[in-house]
């Protein structure tokens, strides 16, 4: 089940960390976020190190479909909506910038950068349609509405935002990854303060980036209650159409299209992690009746981490931690995302001003109605009799028959058959 990019990459080496480091920085996690915040501050000439539990890229990262765009779904209108037009302005700023950044870093790297136009579409809204062009207007942001789609079924309509772009990830994480100070295969088992503790060293920091995909301190932040994992499912099609584009249905069930040189991604079958779901059959039942003359290469499955107003959480780990940064909520965006927070947080360990630093701030507001739906499934979870339990907050256990796993439902951690950790944010194996 290794993704397209996992099997096309050639993976640079870095040593586990076998003493103990002082720095002004630790950067904990090696992911698209972490790896990008350690190329900012080594560019920055900041002491930094990264640590990462197994090797750079092989959680999220290598499993996304790699599409770098300031269009997030229909979200523009929602932002105005829900903080009004001057911090929906500063998330498109932010995102300008971050696709701005991989435009200039990509121009020097051979990661397979192509300029596209991205597509959301609706299937049965216009009115959402326009509604989105218009919140793009008054932001500034150029758009199109575009009834006709090289798509196998018909839409209500689609915005168009030209020049956005799509890459290979590893091959990009590879490059920017050389000559820095990296320690794979270190994972941090506590924090004390700044110091973190792994297996082999002490790492004594003066301020430390958490970017582990869901933040492991349950004891600070709330992360357990303000962000739950949703779970989507890729192919990759030989001998299917070439789309010219970057595709995604506004709508959280639907699918999403790109092509990687002569294979067309197909992206959908999602759910909640833990919940039912149409998972890889419903791609394929899909690709059967649409393109019946393509063969499957690869296919994946991926994770995120989804937070109450569709705003990533970037910044200060909580309002009580000092020195503590968390960037984790990319809500399936986590490309661009990634760079927005390391740009971010860079400014911030160096105690510089932001302008969004008030829009992703993790202690803003948590009254939103996925609160609500959030606490719900834990209680339910909680109260489910199995011998199957989270060792993570002991959320009963599904089990995932597609992909033969244990998925918690309440926060997302997954655990193969044999209970071996797959996802945080548990931070251990089941008990037999």
């Amino acid at each position: 089940m290794a993704s397209l990019w996992e099997q096309t990459w050639n993976h640079r080496d870095f040593p586990r960390l076998e003493q103990d480091l002082h720095t002004d920085v630790l950067v904990i996690g090696g992911g698209m976020a972490g790896v990008l915040c350690a190329y900012l501050l080594h560019n920055a000439g900041i002491s930094y190190a990264l640590t990462e539990a197994d090797t750079i890229g092989s959680g999220i990262t290598q499993n996304t479909t790699a599409k770098l765009t300031v269009q997030h779904g229909f979200i523009y209108h929602k932002l105005i909506k829900t903080f009004g037009p001057q911090l929906a302005h500063a998330y498109l700023n932010a995102n300008l910038a971050a696709l701005e950044h991989y435009r200039t870093l990509c121009r020097t790297i051979d990661c397979d950068f192509e300029e596209k136009p991205s597509y959301v579409y609706s299937l049965d809204d216009p009115g959402a349609v326009q509604q989105e062009l218009d919140a793009m207007q008054q932001l500034g942001l150029e758009g199109e509405f575009v009834s006709n789609l090289p798509l196998p079924f018909p839409v209500a309509g689609a915005v168009c935002t030209p020049n956005q772009a799509q890459f290979h990830p590893l091959k990009f994480l590879a490059a920017i990854s050389q000559g820095l100070h990296i320690y794979e295969y270190t994972k941090v088992q506590e924090l004390v303060g700044t110091t973190a503790i792994t297996d082999a060293a002490t790492i004594h920091a003066k301020k430390i980036i958490v970017a582990t995909h869901f933040p492991f301190l349950n004891k600070h932040g709330s992360y357990f209650m303000k962000l739950y994992q949703h779970r989507s499912y890729v192919i990759a099609l030989e001998h299917a159409p070439q789309v010219d584009g970057m595709y995604v249905d506004d709508a959280q069930s639907g699918m999403s299209f790109r092509n990687y040189k002569h294979l067309l991604l197909v992206g959908g079958g999602d759910h909640r992690t833990g919940k039912k779901g149409g998972g890889w059959q419903e791609l394929r039942d899909f690709a059967h009746q649409h393109f019946p003359q393509a063969t499957e290469r690869y296919h994946w499955a991926t994770q995120d981490c989804m937070t109450l107003d569709r705003v990533p959480y970037i910044g200060p780990y909580s309002a009580r931690t000092s020195g503590l940064y968390v960037a984790t909520g990319f809500n399936k965006w986590g490309m661009t995302s990634s760079m927005a927070a390391a740009m971010l947080l860079c400014d911030l360990v160096q105690e510089k001003e932001s302008p969004y630093a008030g829009l992703f701030s993790p202690s803003r507001s948590m009254l939103h109605p996925q609160l609500a739906i959030n606490g719900w499934e834990s209680m339910i979870n909680l109260l489910t009799p199995s011998f199957k339990r989270c060792p993570h907050m002991g959320c009963a256990l599904k089990w995932n028959s597609q992909e033969h796993s244990w998925d918690c439902p309440c926060h997302g951690s997954r655990f193969d058959h044999n209970g071996t950790l797959l996802d945080n944010p548990a931070t251990g194996n089941l008990n037999h």
